[in-house]
Formats: structure tokens, C-alpha cells, sequence
């Protein structure tokens, strides 16, 4: 299905609903993280809540994956929080589904966008973060260290030019080995995105460089001001974004919640961490909505 945005393109959207529901039911929005597509590991999540009787919308950002947009693989945090937007408000329009019982869910950097949405939108019930990202740049320097930070920096200077040119995009990888030009190239980064990435997965492993030009989350202070219940879902061997960034935002979150989970930044989408996690946030949800 597709879901309007204001810009005139569409988000490319899956909506599951709770078998046997009686009378309107709560819905969880579901965004991913940095260049992923929800193909990529949020089936499992909105399988598993729709089977707990919530319906369950996924989506791709604008010029990722099945979404429309030009040029492809154009990262803008701005443009994302807005496709939340477009989401949420359609969901709260969807038959049988209770416009005041709408939750986020978001991976990664979509955990990011969950955070600062989820302190400045009215009207959200609850909020799951998984492997957040809390700190933009911590999380680079986490990731590679400042040499990282330099030449991610250079390519989106690179790329911001080439754009008030209007020529093609320069577009780097998104996930890549230790010491490439990838804007993730942590030892699990190009790993996990291979874990989570089936034959027929619309990923594509680019991204437009001048995202590195746009300014960063730092949301470790913003946390105190989200008023709804808040999940975080920690890997404590997350090698992308910073695990004790997490734990401080959720300390923080006037309500928030914490749970810590083994593995690194993809484990949310495999094995016995997927089973409790996603344990974890339906007792969360079924508390809440």
C-alpha cells in the first residue's frame, strides 16, 4: 500500500492487522534505521504484534527501498521525521484502528527520529526504541574514531557540491569493512546488514554523502522531555551506536524503561534476542494500549 506525504511522493507501507479483533485497536508505526528498508528484520516485529492484537504499520523512507523519491538513497533526518508524520497521521485515520492508541517503534537511527518525535508530536501513547541512536557524531566516533568522522565529512562536502551543481549524487557506501569510505565500518556493520538482507530485499548499499553535512542528534538532554511511556533496547555489544548513550537516555526519559540485550547491533533481528526482545516490548505494549 502507499501512504501520501506532503512532498507529493509516496511511502511504500505494509499494514497488518490483529486477527479477531473486537472493536478499534491500537497500532504500532514501525521505521527503520540508517539506509535500511523494512524488508529487513520489521516483519518479525509486526508479525509478532499483530499476533498480540495490535495492528502494525512498516514503511520505507522517502528514496529508499519501494518508497518514491529523487535521487535514491538521499538520508535528510528532517525528511524522515516527516514520512513519521505522514505515517502516524494515516494510521490514526485507518478503520478500526484507535487514534488514541498509536505507538513507535524505530531501529537505529529510526530510533532516533522515535525519540524526538515522541517529545515534540502530541498524542503518543508509547514509544519503543531498539540500538537507538542518541548522539550523531558519538556515534561516528564510536564506530571509526575521528579519522572516520574527517573523511565522512569531506565526501558529504564532496556531495554537497555536486548538488548546488545539480549533477548526479556522490554516494558512498552505507555499510562496509573497518577502514573503508562507508559511513558504518564497524567490524559488525557490513555483517549485520547481510544478516538482515534477504535475496529479494530492496537495500541498497549507498548513500548520498551529504547526509554527514547534516546537523546531529543529541538527545541524551531531550530524553527528559518525552512524556510518554519509553522502551529502550540496549545491545551491550553494539558496535554502531554507543550502548551507555542508551542507557543514559532511558535514565533520563521521565518514563522511561530499559532492557539490555547480548549480541551487537543487528542481534534485535535473530535468534533467542528476538524472541525476548520482542517478548519484552508486547508486554510493554499491552500495558500501554
Amino acid at each position: 500500500m502507499r501512504v501520501p506525504t506532503a512532498s507529493g511522493d509516496s511511502l511504500a507501507a505494509t499494514l497488518r492487522r490483529p486477527a479477531g479483533a473486537a472493536g478499534a485497536a491500537g497500532c504500532v508505526v514501525l521505521g527503520s534505521g540508517l539506509s535500511c528498508v523494512r524488508d529487513q528484520g520489521l516483519d518479525a516485529y509486526a508479525e509478532r504484534f499483530a499476533a498480540a492484537g495490535f495492528a502494525a504499520l512498516s514503511f520505507d523512507y522517502r528514496h529508499f527501498g519501494e518508497s518514491e523519491g529523487e535521487p535514491r538513497s538521499l538520508m535528510s533526518a528532517g525528511r524522515q521525521r516527516e514520512d513519521w508524520r505522514a505515517a502516524i497521521g494515516w494510521a490514526r485515520g485507518l478503520e478500526g484502528v484507535d487514534p488514541g492508541r498509536i505507538a513507535l517503534w524505530g531501529f537505529s537511527l529510526g530510533g532516533g527520529h522515535v525519540q524526538a518525535l515522541a517529545a515534540s508530536e502530541p498524542g503518543i501513547a508509547a514509544a519503543i526504541c531498539v540500538a537507538p541512536v542518541v548522539g550523531g557524531v558519538r556515534s561516528l566516533l564510536h564506530i571509526g574514531g575521528p579519522g572516520h568522522v574527517v573523511r565522512i565529512g569531506l565526501a558529504g562536502v564532496r556531495d554537497g557540491l555536486r548538488a548546488l551543481r545539480g549533477a548526479e549524487p556522490y554516494r558512498v557506501p552505507a555499510a562496509g569493512p573497518p577502514g573503508s569510505l562507508a559511513v558504518l565500518n564497524s567490524p559488525g556493520s557490513l555483517p549485520g546488514f547481510e544478516s538482515v538482507s534477504g535475496p529479494d530485499s530492496s537495500w541498497r548499499n549507498e548513500l548520498c554523502a551529504r547526509a554527514a553535512l547534516a546537523p546531529p542528534y543529541r538527545l541524551a538532554r531531550k530524553a527528559r522531555g518525552i512524556p510518554c511511556p519509553i522502551l529502550y533496547c540496549i545491545a551491550e555489544q553494539d558496535d554502531i551506536n554507543p550502548p551507555a548513550l542508551g542507557r543514559c537516555a532511558a535514565e533520563a526519559a521521565p518514563r522511561g524503561e530499559l532492557r539490555l540485550y547480548p549480541g551487537g547491533h543487528f542481534a534485535a533481528f535473530g535468534g533467542e534476542t528476538l524472541e525476548r526482545m520482542s517478548a519484552d516490548q508486547v508486554e510493554f505494549l499491552s500495558r500501554l494500549l
